[in-house]
């Protein structure tokens, strides 16, 4: 390895120390990801159109929200409320000035940990009176954010959502990567891999099989549910940028530590694998939606 080699492997290892709410804005800037949950968001947003008066104004819940690029579209649509939870309040704050600067009144930011607010029904119960002001919401949009709640709690989370905090007709949509591939340039390849290798950890986080189990769920009866895959692609010409969004792919810090070793492996392998050859970085992405209607 050459020493411009070493270095980049160095610059890719700091930068695991860098904000989630940076990576991904680095991840939206480079990559199709927001355009592609933007176009699905537009066809959940039609279909609600369609089912109040055009002068109705509706309210949503974004869970994980951090500084997402669909704000835009959220601000613009949810005019009787939007409300954004996310536990990293750097990225909170980030909004937080944006309301100010143009005066979003609707809007509100909420620094909290999801998993233990909608795992738990007093929990949820409480943030409905006191957040929601005990009125619930048309839409809970969830992207990329299931991945910090274990598969089996998802029952609870979206029965939790479900019952106390979803409007009579409204939608949930949730967005998460597939959980495996057997194509080596996918996002679900690279975390498997390296997170089976150090951990023994399979990602079992699958959309497809949560929707059958919706189907079967007492809960969901009468919903009408809904399951898409697509597919992204994501390149930076700068390894430091790529390499960030790498680590938040990875999860760490807040799922896997990795340590030194570990580090600087996963780093040599993306450089090698991607950025030496300009090799786009593959995430194919599946869409939930659960529709009352």
């Amino acid at each position: 390895m050459t020493r411009t080699e070493k270095c980049l492997i160095g610059r890719g290892i700091k930068i695991s120390d860098s904000k989630m709410f940076r990576e991904d804005k680095i991840w939206a800037k480079y990559s199709r990801d927001k355009v592609d949950i933007g176009e699905k968001l537009a066809s959940v947003i039609r279909v609600l159109h369609k089912e109040f008066p055009v002068n109705r104004p509706l309210r949503a819940l974004s869970v994980g929200s951090s500084n997402e690029p669909q704000f835009r579209i959220l601000e613009a649509v949810f005019r009787g409320g939007l409300y954004l939870l996310d536990i990293e309040k750097s990225a909170l704050e980030v909004v937080n000035e944006r309301i100010r600067r143009q005066s979003l009144d609707h809007v509100g930011t909420i620094v909290g940990d999801y998993t233990k607010i909608f795992s738990d029904k007093r929990c949820t119960g409480s943030f409905y009176k006191k957040i929601l002001g005990g009125r619930r919401v048309e839409l809970v949009a969830l992207y990329h954010s299931m991945y910090y709640c274990q598969e089996p709690g998802w029952d609870g989370l979206f029965e939790n959502l479900y019952r106390r905090i979803l409007a009579p007709k409204g939608a949930i949509h949730a967005v998460m990567m597939a959980s495996k591939s057997d194509d080596e340039y996918t996002t679900s390849w690279l975390y498997g891999h390296f997170a089976g290798k150090y951990f023994g950890c399979h990602n079992d986080q699958d959309l497809w099989h949560f929707k059958r189990e919706l189907e079967t769920d007492p809960v969901f009866t009468g919903s009408e549910i809904s399951i898409k895959r697509s597919r992204v692609s994501f390149f930076v010409d700068d390894f430091e940028e790529f390499m960030a969004v790498i680590w938040m792919i990875m999860l760490y810090p807040n799922v896997h530590r990795y340590t030194r070793a570990q580090k600087e492996e996963i780093t040599e392998f993306v450089y090698r694998k991607f950025w030496l050859p300009k090799r786009p970085l593959v995430q194919e992405q599946d869409h939930l939606v659960v529709f009352r209607p």
